[in-house]
């Protein structure tokens, strides 16, 4: 489904009081008598899409002027997506924006049911709609539009070269970048590699265990008491098995003798009940557990030991290691996970040298490859503007302007672009002897918008906006070649939506929609409504134009003649 405008309401807004446009898809024309306020209809228009708020144009009497617009948008398609991007809804396919403009200067637009900048309005009409007029900004006279319109007039032969190139040049683009990173860098670089070498020594030098430091906390608190351990490990046999000594004494009272003691009493008895006997088995196992314990502490004394040189080298080499668990990581083993890391990004540093050279020779080929690819652009890009300057020319002899030449003027850019080195410009010779000058300098108001149809005209089909605009493109011209300008605008509205305001019979009998600016008033104050036509009010509206009668019956007849005309064309 192709975008368009349905329907424009426009109130307060110059001589127009409150005005309705019902839009076709199609060839839209907008007629009156002069000053009946058929400029406020194309001014109603750029206002709704972003153009510069005026507040000399707001009614007299009026405290403001509104334009609302209902536009048909594909569902989902990019239009509706950027209208969502914002907040705003449209509902069914249907996108409502409005704006109004106070007396005092002050402006303020609503998208899809929400307040916006009014600089998103003018974002949004990229896609929507291009104003030809006296006093609006072309569209197509911003360089960047024209070399996109020309690559789709150049079509299928541009696609792969083109799509080769973009190819090419975002890996040009990146391999710059890396080249420039590495080069621009070097020096950061190359200090960053000497710390980590530096590191890495220091690690290999130490060299660290996994678990070497909880290792060595645990035997230096070890060495550090080793009295005191073995002083509590000798007590702690004592009382369990008892001093020889005292033993012999018979004054012995240690856990073992005691033990026995209380086996003894019970075993003698144990036959006479089972419980019993099962404490005495459970005594005697306590005494061999006792036994065993009581050898473990004796094994233990005699192992720890008083060693000062070993305690010392234990102190000194933690603190080696807390010198490198300071710097480089919590414990060991996180010293030996950076000193991995370090040695691989050092290895990645000091190839940098190779990098630079492997990734400058790649850079030299994308160039080269870049130049080839830039140039089958160029050629192809050279063959279509030859084209579509001979047929935009030919448009302009139909539209009475025959001494005019428009060519494309193609100029390489300093450096690579992402489509290639070319910048577009549009010129125009308005005679054979004047040099070709941009648009907006070699043409005349009127005869830009006669330029303008006949570009869009040729380049239908190839630059997508869905609705053209158009005023005064008939100023100067009449008989056969407004026959041909009305003509052209109803080829061009077979792709895209056409509004036009005209004060000629002929351009506006080729029209599908035919809307009237009707004006009334007592004399003092003006008043303007637009108003669409039927068949017999065409007839009417035409005659009027042709005769200046609404009723004479040779302009009524010229006006059929002409309505019989635009409809055999179709």
């Amino acid at each position: 489904m192709r975008p368009r405008v349905e329907e424009v309401r426009i109130q307060g807004l110059g001589v127009i009081d409150e005005a309705v446009l019902e839009l076709s898809p199609g060839f839209n024309v907008v007629t009156g008598e002069t000053g009946a306020g058929k400029t406020m209809v194309v001014t109603g228009l750029g206002l709704l899409f972003g153009g510069r708020a005026d507040p000399s144009r707001i009614r007299p009497g009026a405290d403001k002027a509104t334009v609302e617009g209902t536009l048909v948008i594909e569902p989902g398609g990019r239009v509706s997506q950027q209208v969502e991007d914002i907040g705003g809804q449209a509902e069914d396919g249907e996108l409502i924006i409005s704006r109004t403009v106070s007396a005092e200067g002050r402006s303020r637009a609503w998208l899809g049911g929400r307040s916006v900048p009014v600089g998103t309005l003018t974002y949004l009409a990229d896609d929507l709609v291009a104003v030809h007029g006296q006093m609006d900004q072309q569209r197509l006279l911003q360089p960047a539009r024209q070399r996109a319109a020309l690559d789709r007039y150049a079509g299928n032969d541009l696609v792969k070269p083109l799509r080769a190139y973009q190819q090419a040049y975002k890996r040009h683009k990146q391999v710059g970048a890396q080249v420039e990173e590495l080069t621009t860098r070097a020096r950061e670089r190359a200090q960053e590699a000497d710390l980590l070498r530096f590191g890495l020594e220091e690690v290999e030098k130490v060299d660290p265990k996994p678990g070497e430091d909880a290792a060595l906390r645990e035997e230096e608190e070890r060495l550090s008491h080793a009295d005191a351990l073995r002083t509590a490990a000798t007590g702690a046999h004592t009382a369990l098995l008892g001093d020889p000594m005292e033993a012999a004494d018979g004054g012995a009272h240690d856990v073992i003798s005691l033990l026995g003691e209380a086996r003894a009493a019970v075993e003698a008895v144990r036959d006479y009940d089972p419980a019993l006997a099962a404490v005495a088995d459970r005594l005697a196992e306590a005494g061999y557990l006792i036994s065993d314990v009581a050898t473990d502490l004796a094994s233990y004394a005699e192992s720890v030991e008083s060693d000062p040189a070993r305690l010392a080298a234990v102190q000194e080499r933690r603190s080696v290691l807390t010198g490198l668990i300071r710097k480089y990581g919590e414990d060991s083993a996180a010293v030996l996970a950076w000193a991995q890391q370090a040695a691989a990004r050092l290895a990645e540093l000091e190839g940098d040298d190779d990098r630079v050279g492997e990734l400058t020779r790649e850079y030299d080929e994308l160039t080269e490859r870049l130049t080839e690819l830039a140039g089958e652009l160029t050629r192809v890009r050279e063959a279509a503007a030859e084209r579509f300057g001979k047929a935009v020319t030919e448009e302009l002899t139909a539209l009475a302007m025959p001494h005019a030449r428009v060519v494309v003027q193609l100029a390489r850019a300093a450096e690579f672009g992402p489509d290639g080195v070319d910048e577009v410009e549009l010129r125009m010779a308005a005679h054979p002897a004047a040099p070709p000058l941009p648009l907006n300098k070699g043409a005349s108001g009127g005869e830009l918008s006669r330029v303008m149809l006949a570009i869009e005209v040729v380049f239908a089909g190839a630059d997508p906006v869905p609705t053209f605009v158009f005023d005064e493109v008939d100023a100067g011209v009449g008989g056969k070649a407004a026959v041909e300008i009305g003509r052209r605008l109803a080829r061009l509205a077979r792709t895209a939506q056409v509004i036009v305001v005209t004060h000629l019979p002929q351009v506006a009998a080729f029209a599908d929609q035919h809307l009237v600016v009707e004006k009334a008033g007592d004399g003092s104050v003006v008043r303007s409504g637009v108003v669409t036509l039927d068949h017999e009010g065409r007839v009417r509206e035409l005659s009027r134009m042709l005769a200046g009668l609404e009723d004479s019956e040779l302009g009524r007849a010229h006006a059929e003649e002409l309505l019989g005309l635009a409809a055999a064309d179709r």
